[in-house]
């Protein structure tokens, strides 16, 4: 397995249900490779746009893996509630 199709109201279903006001996504690449897929990047943008959207802050997306993590956050992705705008 290499990949997994998931989606924002799936991901947001819980923070929803107990009127969280942010979220901290994480998921696991069993590669071993930390670093984000063009697929991780995309939906990093679509989560966050849609937290945008319901008021619900997201303050990191981390990827783990058996040879480390990622963090979005440490690796100054410009979540937009900081100021900043999205990646390309």
């Amino acid at each position: 397995m290499d990949s997994a199709s998931v989606h924002p109201r799936e991901i947001y279903k819980f923070a929803l249900l107990t009127s969280a006001a942010a979220i901290i996504f994480v998921h696991s690449h069993p590669s071993g490779d930390p670093d984000p897929s063009e697929s991780d990047k995309k939906i990093t943008d679509q989560l966050v746009k849609a937290g945008e959207l319901m008021g619900i802050e997201v303050l990191d997306h981390v990827i783990i893996s058996r040879d480390g993590y990622y963090s979005y956050s440490d690796n100054e992705f410009d979540f937009p509630s900081r100021g900043g705008g999205m990646n390309e």
